[in-house]
């Protein structure tokens, strides 16, 4: 027990109060631990589809094999992208989907910032996207999965 006594001014006691040492053990240990509770835990991303579409800050969107979503720099593989061409004499604009790795340094795999994450959305098996990367698998006979560094 700790004992908290005021006295008057000629030495006899006003009052007294007594304070349970642990009880203010414990409410000096509680005062860290929920000082802390603002803290939201990371979410657990359920990524149950074969491919996923992450789309970016800058604007763009790449479509891959997403591993270590909820992480600061997640790995992005088998990466295909969109790109859009008009046609010259019609004017219509059509979409094709680009296997990543053809450019100059011939990238197999990238890591992402996840700062400029946007959204992640899954990619239906049965979509024109997986359909068109199933074709492009077949014409280079399999898509190539990306490894490690």
């Amino acid at each position: 027990m700790i004992t908290n006594c005021s006295f008057r001014r000629d030495g006899s006691k006003k009052r007294c109060a007594r304070i349970p040492a642990f009880g203010l053990t414990l409410a000096l240990t509680a005062l860290p631990i929920l000082s802390g509770c603002e803290r939201t835990a990371q979410p657990q991303l359920d990524l149950k589809s074969e491919y996923q579409a992450v789309f970016l800050s800058n604007g763009q969107t790449f479509i891959g094999k997403l591993k270590g979503a909820g992480t600061d720099y997640p790995l992005l593989s088998d990466v295909f992208y969109i790109q859009s061409q008009v046609n010259k004499e019609t004017q219509q604009v059509s979409n094709i989907l680009v296997k990543r790795g053809k450019e100059w340094h011939s990238p197999e795999f990238m890591y992402i910032n996840a700062r400029h994450i946007l959204a992640i959305e899954p990619v239906k098996s049965d979509s024109q996207v997986a359909k068109l990367i199933r074709e492009a698998g077949s014409m280079t006979g399999g898509t190539k999965e990306g490894g490690s560094p």
